[in-house]
């Protein structure tokens, strides 16, 4: 592979990643324990909060009056399309049953998660998005009881604007808790909540840790670690967005890695050139966590061709991918390791994390080599289930005793002996039948 690496990351997500494990463990303990009490401390502790924790139908009404109808119509018009995408997503698995071989059935039915846990952090940003690609498409999947847990402010309480999405999406209750201890209430049902079966969504080291603790017990997304995008582009690209492109995904956090593969020169120069300029034109906070990112885990590379650029992407496998070259067609079949991939520059990354309908919760730091983002399919068990005739009996039970024999499992073989038993009785009396008429 012709590779040479333009930019280095002086850190990396699996060699920096803080030691949060024991506190984590010891806050679920706690409140395993404890139960409601323990969860209302930590939640004085570090939400700083002593309003309703369950939101009245009077407090969501309140806080819908305070998001202007503009945004409303911004809100609606995303939600339309990540549940327009989550129905069609629901549409490609379903029940079916085959005939394996005559008399022997089998089939398979997709039933949805009882009580799904949405987290949806409202910390440093209030992260409407996550409330829609949680909480809608638990919904489209068919889950009886959803939560929409997110952590209020301090003598304010949730953002209103997370509260008004999350009731639009069709959340049955609200949860004003944050942290480990929000998840830890959905997982154990605290607060007269249904003990969840999955929990999803993105947050902070405390919360994922806390989800992948608590892993087992219950189902969950997936292992998430910090957000990260990689852009690769060819001599055909725009500097200025490419550059932009990078700066928007590096403002997710101090420890958001982001990649540019490029097989021009010029290109690779002209956007590490331009990158300072543009992450010091943003708001203060914004632009401390995209020169963190930049400085720390952006790594540029220069590929000799578009097949060792592809090759390269696949290896990093990306949360976010993102293709501003020429014949996107041939990326859209060759490039196999992502979470969600963007073809062109008519399209950015900020648009699925947002609006467009694919969903934002996605495998982060490498796990695209093996696993999806959130849908629809993550909420849902695909549950099996099987009949016979009786005719279907005896080289069914033959084929098991024989085989779990081998195995050295007596007791399976002979549950398949005593139906060879019955059924070559009832065999013969069938062909007994048949014969005499």
């Amino acid at each position: 592979m012709g590779v040479t690496q333009l930019k280095t990351a002086a850190r990396s997500v699996a060699t920096d990643a803080a030691d949060i494990e024991q506190t984590v463990r010891t806050i679920l303990a706690e409140i395993e324990a404890s139960g409601e009490e323990a969860a209302r401390r930590y939640a004085r502790q570090f939400d700083g909060y002593e309003g309703n924790l369950i939101l009245t139908r009077d407090e969501i009404a309140a806080a819908a009056d305070e998001v202007s109808p503009q945004l409303k119509d911004d809100i609606r018009y995303a939600y339309e399309n990540i549940r327009t995408f989550a129905e069609a997503q629901k549409a490609t698995i379903g029940d079916f049953e085959v005939e394996l071989r005559p008399g022997l059935f089998a089939g398979q039915r997709a039933i949805p998660c009882n009580a799904a846990g949405c987290y949806v952090p409202g910390g440093r940003y209030a992260h409407i998005a996550s409330a829609m690609m949680t909480v809608t498409t638990a919904k489209v999947a068919g889950c009886h009881h959803i939560v929409a847990c997110s952590p209020p402010q301090k003598g304010r309480g949730i953002h209103p604007a997370i509260v008004y999405t999350a009731d639009l999406c069709g959340a049955d209750t609200i949860l004003a808790m944050g942290g480990v201890q929000g998840v830890a209430a959905m997982a154990n049902g605290l607060f007269g909540l249904p003990k969840a079966d999955i929990l999803v969504g993105p947050g902070n080291q405390f919360v994922a840790e806390a989800k992948r603790l608590l892993f087992g017990q219950v189902g969950i997304d997936m292992f998430a670690g910090p957000t990260d995008s990689l852009i690769i582009a060819d001599d055909s690209a725009d500097p200025e967005f490419v550059a932009w492109d990078l700066v928007g995904q590096a403002e997710h956090g101090y420890n958001s890695p982001v990649w540019l593969i490029t097989d021009d020169r010029a290109l690779a120069e002209a956007v590490i050139a331009r990158v300072p300029a543009l992450i010091a034109s943003l708001p203060e906070m914004n632009g401390r966590n995209a020169e963190a990112a930049w400085r720390d885990y952006a790594e540029v590379f220069l590929c000799d061709s578009r097949e060792d650029m592809a090759a390269l992407s696949d290896r990093i496998a990306p949360e976010h991918l993102h293709v501003q070259a020429r014949d996107l067609d041939w990326w859209l079949g060759r490039l196999s390791c992502y979470g969600s991939l963007f073809l062109g520059e008519e399209t950015t990354v900020a648009f699925g994390d947002k609006a467009s309908g694919t969903n934002h919760v996605l495998p982060t730091s490498g796990a695209a080599r093996y696993t999806g983002g959130l849908s629809v399919h993550k909420y849902m068990k695909l549950v099996t289930w099987q009949r016979a005739r009786a005719d279907a009996v005896l080289p069914l039970a033959e084929a098991t005793a024989r085989i779990s024999r081998l195995e050295g499992m007596e007791g399976h073989a002979r549950t398949a002996d005593i139906r060879i038993a019955k059924y070559t009785f009832v065999a013969d009396r069938v062909h007994e039948a048949v014969g005499g008429r």
